[in-house]
């Protein structure tokens, strides 16, 4: 309860400051459904043209889509606006001030800031899900793990976030790595199958985009089986442990400007 008070403090703090420029804010939410309006444009030019990517009806790849958009939604919400800032601070120097206070410095690094740009596409994202699993008859079974896709996927594209920003502790310019993943991400918004065998092993094993969008849209459809839910939030929560391992590992080599 004390972290996510904390949280709700720095959350309000950074809207706040953000939201002054509202018309910003208004010119994001026009740009959020714009996007989204030509991502589905991207599906319906595939299947209008009787393509089909990877054997996918169009409301099931537009499930895939809906993935890719919740995970990016928060990649503008938090991943980017906080992980950055891990480079920035050991350049400067200012990361000594985040590691001597009495909280977590991982969960200090993830939350302060918040993109308040992420939300509407954030909205457009549950709306995709909501609009896309309806289309393909989700039972209620299905959108239980919808629901529980939706978080593994998320908390997947954080850790690998947090693992490629922390290596940042050695290659001090090195944030940009994270919009790199950004754009990973949008590379899979199709399913994955729709690929050449090449590129989808690279999403699979190299950068798990794959685990983000494809699989939690395959589990919700019923292409694998329930049990496979625990499988993918265990992925998740392995890459999740591995990035507070890899955290203070690094932080073993980080050289204090106090020091």
């Amino acid at each position: 309860m004390r972290y996510l008070r904390l949280a709700g403090i720095f959350w309000a703090a950074s809207a706040a400051a953000r939201m002054e420029y509202r018309a910003a804010f208004a010119v994001s939410l026009v740009a959020a459904v714009v996007e989204t309006a030509g991502k589905l444009f991207g599906v319906y030019l595939f299947y209008s043209n009787g393509y089909d990517l990877g054997g996918w009806r169009w409301q099931e790849a537009l499930l895939v889509l809906g993935f890719a958009q919740l995970v990016d939604a928060f990649f503008i919400l938090l991943f980017q606006p906080n992980l950055r800032r891990i480079s920035e601070m050991v350049q400067d120097g200012t990361l000594d001030f985040v590691l001597l206070k009495p909280v977590d410095g991982q969960f200090w690094m993830s939350v302060q800031q918040v993109g308040v740009v992420g939300f509407p596409y954030l909205v457009t994202a549950l709306a995709l899900l909501l609009f896309a699993g309806s289309a393909s008859g989700l039972p209620a079974g299905g959108w239980g793990l919808l629901g529980v896709a939706a978080v593994a996927a998320v908390l997947l594209g954080y850790a690998v976030a947090f693992l490629l920003a922390t290596t940042s502790i050695w290659f001090v310019k090195i944030f940009n790595v994270v919009y790199f993943l950004s754009s990973m991400i949008w590379s899979a918004q199709y399913p994955v199958q729709a690929y050449a065998r090449p590129f989808r092993l690279f999403m699979t094993f190299v950068l798990p985009v794959y685990f983000m969008t494809t699989a939690p849209a395959e589990l919700a459809l019923g292409r694998a089986q329930a049990s496979w839910a625990w499988a993918l939030f265990a992925v998740a929560l392995g890459f999740f442990l591995l990035s507070r391992a890899f955290w203070r590992f690094a932080l073993r080599y980080y050289s204090s400007a106090s020091s």
